[in-house]
């Protein structure tokens, strides 16, 4: 049995897949049989369809953004032309008689150990663009419906190092069942995406990609943060028990989704959904949502070959509010940058530290062209959710000073301006920003006067003040949203919030979290927008407490000074007042 971060609840049993395995997918031929005259052909044309995408995005991204970040896609074109690197390729084909796939993947396993002795870090960085043309041309040789899961029985659990938002959205489309990563936290990207599906996930197991392999039989306990690896068959049919059990209250608690979310003494609560796409959307509605409060416009950018043009982020942003119940959604402008980099935006730019560099906002301002076209859509696309009765709400991530909110309404002044001038309809919307740096949670009373309201980004704002990285292991245990200093600046921004008549969301992972939901409601949050999966939870939390019981426990958790007293202080009194609490998720 290994242990890690238990970072979604529920418990899963199915065949692992190496993440390794689902994004190059890797050839498992052994050699002497393959047809070597098909597999030639494969890879050239492979190879020439990958050479058209580049072309393609070279001249979108220099269109949209400029010729300096398009050379990227130039430089890896280049790659895929040069005749050592394809003479290696058919040489393994025609010689060993191994496939296209296995020959590829061969020929990056030799670039990553030469690349791996070298000492210059700009040569070392190299091995990113080989990477990325050996996946591009190993897409290509996949016949149409064939998936890197073919092959596999049974639920899949996938088994990796840490997801990337790019990597979450390729996971879009399979039967995932449960998340086991070796780095990450209860707010990596790999733990986001399984509560927004409601799969099992466990984080921080080290060196479990040497336990387990593709095709093995593999356990996740997403709330204990256990993961076990090919159980002999008395365990395994306890845990398909515990499975089964956990699918059942699932359910349960999914027949509240039409039931007013409120607390006992009969105060309404908004229960939103942070979402990343349509399908997002519609589990909200499935699960009770009043609304979007968090979309996250930068997997519509991921999940693009290219830039989206301007129709597209329109027509992606009517669709989503379609969808959503209410037609209420708060867009968030664009988050890229940290992890979540783009080919076209961030490449270029290496940073010691990119999380607190040049990312977010601060991406937007230098790439104003690129912006312009993203305003220009949720504005138009408010229109539209005002003829349907709903209503958009424009949120700005990362603002740490009173000069970008300037900044940003005098942007959002001149695209006004010219949709105007070009008749073009829109409507005017709340603008909002995402509270996630201290500095801004410091100087939130001067800011709160040019905003419309406010949306608390928990899971940004929990490691910049405890100055620990969410998807480092070896800090994860002080990335927590009930230390003391959190709970101390939460507090101090609602309480200005609501004095300032602003409205305040908390958006981050903690508003789904049962101990965290209990302090913020009694510290006067009233809206949460979380993953659509815990809405049902939180509905069933939310009608066992008052809000002069929430009051009264959150006023006390304030009075400690460590997390673990904290944390056993709401366990117990949330256990007393709570039936079934300890099966209403992680916390």
């Amino acid at each position: 049995m290994r242990r890690g971060i238990a970072v979604s609840p529920g418990v899963a049993v199915g065949t692992a897949y190496c993440i390794n395995e689902i994004f190059l997918n890797l050839g498992r031929q052994s050699p002497g049989t393959t047809d070597v005259a098909g597999e030639l052909a494969k890879y050239e044309a492979a190879r020439e369809r990958s050479q058209q995408e580049l072309a393609a995005l070279e001249a979108a991204v220099a269109k949209e953004i400029g010729r300096d970040t398009a050379a990227i896609f130039a430089a890896q074109a280049a790659i895929s032309r040069d005749p050592a690197f394809t003479k290696n390729v058919r040489t393994w084909i025609v010689d060993e008689q191994i496939s296209a796939q296995a020959s590829l993947q061969k020929l990056y396993e030799q670039y990553k150990d030469v690349f791996g002795r070298v000492k210059d870090e700009y040569l070392r960085q190299r091995l990113d663009d080989i990477r990325d043309v050996i996946q591009r041309i190993t897409t290509h040789l996949l016949d149409p419906g064939e998936t890197a899961l073919d092959g596999l029985e049974g639920p899949m659990i996938v088994v990796a190092d840490e997801l990337l938002p790019s990597q979450v959205v390729s996971l879009g489309k399979m039967a995932v069942t449960g998340i086991v990563t070796q780095g990450g936290s209860q707010t990596s990207h790999a733990a986001i995406v399984a509560r927004s599906r409601g799969i099992p996930a466990v984080s921080g197991v080290r060196d479990i990609l040497r336990q387990v392999q593709t095709g093995d039989t593999i356990v996740v306990d997403g709330k204990e943060g256990r993961v076990l690896v090919n159980p002999d068959p008395e365990t395994r049919a306890a845990y398909l028990k515990l499975e089964r059990e956990f699918f059942d209250f699932k359910d349960h608690l999914a027949e509240n989704r039409d039931q007013p979310a409120e607390t006992a003494d009969g105060t309404s609560l908004e229960l939103l959904a942070n979402v990343n796409s349509v399908t997002d959307a519609e589990a909200a509605r499935a699960m009770g949502a009043t609304g979007v409060g968090l979309f996250r416009t930068e997997y519509l950018y991921l999940m693009h070959p290219v830039v989206p043009g301007e129709e597209e982020q329109y027509e992606e942003y009517c669709s989503v509010i379609r969808a959503t119940p209410s037609h209420r959604v708060t867009i968030r402008t664009l988050d890229l940058g940290g992890d979540k980099t783009l080919p076209f935006v961030g490449r270029a730019h290496r940073e010691a530290n990119p999380f607190m560099g040049w990312r977010s906002i601060r991406l937007c301002f230098e790439h104003q062209d690129f912006f312009t076209i993203q305003l220009r859509a949720i504005l138009r696309a408010a229109d539209f959710a005002r003829r349907l009765r709903g209503e958009v709400r424009m949120m700005f991530p990362m603002i740490t000073t009173l000069e970008e909110i300037h900044r940003v309404q005098r942007l959002v002044a001149g695209v006004k301006r010219r949709l105007t001038q070009e008749g073009q309809r829109f409507a005017d919307v709340p603008i909002g920003i995402m509270v996630e740096v201290p500095a801004a949670a410091i100087t939130i009373s001067s800011m709160l006067p040019q905003v419309d309201f406010v949306s608390i980004g928990s899971n940004d704002l929990v490691q910049y003040l405890m100055a620990a990285d969410r998807d480092n292991p070896k800090v994860a245990h002080l990335c927590q949203p009930l230390a003391p200093a959190v709970l101390q600046v939460l507090n101090d921004v609602i309480r200005k919030c609501h004095d300032a008549g602003r409205p305040v969301t908390v958006c981050g992972e903690m508003a789904g979290q049962p101990r965290a939901f209990a302090l913020l409601l009694g510290m006067g949050v009233r809206s949460f927008s979380m993953s659509p999966a815990f809405i049902p939870y939180i509905k069933e939390l939310s009608k066992y407490l008052t809000l002069e019981e929430a009051a009264r426990i959150s006023n006390h958790a304030l009075t400690f000074h460590t997390t673990g007293k904290i944390t056993h202080y709401l366990t117990e009194q949330l256990t007393r007042l709570v039936p079934d609490f300890d099966r209403l998720g992680v916390s």
